[in-house]
């Protein structure tokens, strides 16, 4: 069972209005340290925070109560008082299951604290398992493309891996660069490899997948990123290994 917390900045479009026609560094400035804040408030918590849209977030929040929910919502609110953001609390076997709950306890307003504005219940869920994609060998393609080529190719791949995973139940974020994270419970390691094959189809380039399963976000992301290491450590070997798991 994993829980997951979407947050969201109510009326932000709206509220951008307000900044006049010469907004938007301001709203590029605005929204990195939105980030920077919610993501290091949850992290404190053994939590990982991911993007969903400049305006909604993506947290798995294992081990998180309300309470601890409420104190983060209290610290946002000190910190951006002219912004609104609520949360609303999903768990399920799958990602995509746990983000449905929290989905429908928002559209529902099925509050478990009105006053901070927080919906949903939190069940604390002890399982989180996450996959740490990346490119193979990426300043090959740095050497034969173009800065912006090589980012149409990332966005390219980003697209083709959201749509399979989510066949899988399974949610994808882009980190940056060349790098990936699936939050993907009840995947296989063979049904990851078979997506991998289908997205990098024609496509000139290969994908490596590390896969970290821990009972929080953030020690099951320590251990992708550990397995993605290891698949590097054995190319460097001479031992190809495109998929490798850590628990933690």
């Amino acid at each position: 069972m994993i829980q997951l917390t979407i947050i969201r900045i109510e009326g932000y479009g709206p509220w951008t209005l307000t900044l006049g026609y010469d907004r938007e560094a301001q709203l590029q400035m605005l929204q990195a340290k939105i980030y920077h804040d919610v993501q290091r408030l949850f992290h404190q918590k053994d939590c990982l925070v991911y993007f969903n849209r400049f305006d909604e977030y993506f947290v798995i929040t294992n081990g998180l109560s309300l309470e601890g929910h409420i104190e983060i919502q209290r610290e946002l609110a000190g910190l951006y008082k002219d912004l609104k953001m609520s949360m609303a609390i999903g768990s399920g076997s799958t990602a995509l299951a746990a983000s449905m709950e929290a989905y429908r306890a928002r559209k529902e307003n099925q509050f478990a604290d009105e006053k901070a504005r927080i919906f949903g219940i939190a069940a604390s869920g002890d399982l989180a398992q996450i996959m740490h994609i990346d490119v193979d060998s990426s300043t090959k393609l740095a050497g034969r493309l173009s800065p912006y080529e090589v980012t149409a190719l990332v966005m390219k791949l980003y697209g083709r891996l959201a749509e399979e995973f989510l066949k899988l139940d399974a949610l994808t974020f882009f980190l940056g660069g060349d790098n990936f994270m699936v939050i993907s419970n009840g995947v296989t390691g063979a049904q990851a490899d078979e997506v991998i094959r289908k997205v990098t189809a024609g496509l000139d380039t290969k994908l490596n997948c590390g896969i970290g399963i821990g009972k929080t976000g953030r020690r099951a992301a320590e251990g992708a990123t550990k397995a993605l290491d290891t698949i590097r450590d054995l190319r460097d070997a001479g031992k190809i290994q495109t998929i490798y798991e850590i628990r933690c």
